[in-house]
């Protein structure tokens, strides 16, 4: 081949070609189908890390055209295959998803992927390119430190990398001719797949030391911030592991798919690392703690790790779970700081975030597509059934009043406050907030989970000042 001739360009699959990794993508899919199977990967690793990959592909289909392609380097690649350049897919990954995207695309001549035996990535990558191009030579587009077997033996390397320290290595070492710079990790891309938003949920964890009028007691509310970190970096850890299991729902979904895992945006590898990284750190602070905290909290994270792999999508039970979680949260604050929590808290609290979960579950039951069958996707509701949802939710929330006006008349409210009777406007206030949510839930104007939107909305900040406030004349 002349050398100003176009050498074929080989094109590697995880990301270069597509800002994800297809293993871990299907590992994912897969543990989602049948839990279970985690306790095979041991033994199919044994045997190979091709030969792991071919068993799972045989379980699990991927939608190649879900796939976060980098755009920009599909592009180029087009307009490579429309000057008659010579195209070839080849990957680490199983064949079999080696060829779905192939087929996908439409510009490749051949796929080359894992076949239960080798496994192609390194010099067994070369050795494959190669023996394909023969002493044409070759061209080639990666994106980790493997490739940098790869890079110094093609005539021109191309690289997709956010970290600069592999585009200085494959610059020093090979003809890098094409960068295409990936998405850096910045701390808002981070915090966004954190979700650390979500922490606020968290401030449960002082409500009993609040309410037990103990929160000037340093060390008790050291005690409690401990716990509210902890709960965070578990929450975290599980957010993370719910978007690994739910990848292609987030990516069929209006607002999910812009999420950092399902567009592509955050490295998969990198976020599998971190959610173990968070739940080990939530784990050594429980450790100072007592030790009804870390049993609340494997609880807590066992539940939600069940909720996102079944419960979820089991109707009603979904719901509940979700206000058991809140429930869990007040009873890890009262563990952590050994304050009892009061049963006059948990039941008003079951109830209350009951018609929060019912508020959240109705706003996005009306959002979502319906098939045929009237069924909503994802979930086991039924488009018919935002009626009952309603008629369940504002029950909920007005029971829970009624629970605070009976709490007013125990016994225990006039042992901690001077004028409990100035509790009773509790009421009304909450009253009012449950009935303008739900009220704007039913005009299609609750987008989000009703306790993040509690905290953005300017008239729930006055609402909970003006609680604050009779709290503190009743005392």
């Amino acid at each position: 081949m002349n050398q100003t001739e176009p050498a074929p360009l080989y094109v590697d699959l995880d990301g270069t070609l597509i800002r994800s990794d297809v293993l871990i993508e299907s590992m994912f899919a897969l543990l989602r189908t049948n839990p279970l199977l985690i306790f095979l990967f041991p033994v199919w690793l044994f045997q190979g890390r091709a030969y792991f990959k071919r068993e799972i592909a045989r379980r699990v289909d991927l939608d190649a055209s879900l796939l976060p392609f980098a755009q920009d380097l599909l592009d180029f690649l087009d307009v490579q295959h429309n000057q008659g350049r010579r195209l070839v897919l080849i990957t680490a990954s199983d064949q079999k998803y080696a060829d779905a995207v192939a087929e996908h695309t439409g510009i490749f001549d051949l796929a080359i992927g894992s076949d239960g035996i080798t496994n192609f990535s390194g010099i067994r990558k070369l050795d494959r390119i190669l023996t394909d191009s023969g002493q044409n030579g070759f061209d080639y587009a990666g994106n980790a430190t493997a490739d940098l077997e790869i890079w110094p033996r093609a005539r021109e390397a191309i690289v997709v990398s956010p970290f600069q320290r592999i585009i200085e290595k494959a610059k020093k070492h090979s003809n890098v001719t094409h960068v295409f710079n990936a998405e850096p990790i910045t701390i808002q891309l981070v915090a966004k797949l954190l979700r650390t938003h979500q922490w606020s949920k968290n401030l449960l964890l002082f409500v009993p030391l609040v309410f037990a009028h103990r929160v000037g007691e340093l060390q008790l509310l050291a005690q409690a911030l401990a716990g509210f970190v902890s709960f965070g970096l578990c929450a975290s850890s599980v957010y993370v592991v719910n978007d690994l299991l739910d990848l292609d729902h987030d990516r069929n979904h209006q607002t999910k798919r812009n999420r950092p895992l399902a567009a592509g945006t955050f490295p998969i590898d990198i976020a599998v690392t971190l959610a173990a990284l968070l739940l080990v750190g939530s784990v050594v602070i429980a450790l100072f703690l007592p030790a009804q905290f870390l049993g609340l909290l494997v609880v807590y994270y066992v539940i939600t790790l069940a909720y996102s792999l079944r419960l979820k999508q089991v109707v009603l039970l979904d719901i509940l779970v979700l206000a058991a979680l809140y429930t869990i949260r007040l009873l890890a604050g009262g563990a952590a700081t050994g304050v009892p929590v009061s049963h006059w808290l948990l039941v008003f609290s079951l109830f209350f975030f009951l018609s929060l979960g019912m508020i959240k579950r109705y706003a996005e039951v009306r959002a979502l597509d319906v098939n045929a069958s009237g069924d909503v996707a994802g979930r086991g509701y039924r488009a018919d059934d935002i009626g009952l949802l309603t008629q369940f939710g504002i029950a909920s929330g007005y029971l829970s009043v009624l629970v605070l006006a009976l709490y007013v008349n125990s016994d225990q409210v006039r042992i901690l406050y001077d004028y409990p009777g100035v509790i009773w406007l509790l009421c009304p206030v909450i009253l009012y907030w449950i009935s303008r949510v739900w009220l704007l839930a039913y005009r299609g104007q609750m987008h989000e989970d009703p306790v993040l939107f509690a905290i953005k909305d300017r008239i729930s900040h006055w609402l909970i000042v003006l609680a604050l406030f009779i709290l503190w004349v009743a005392s």
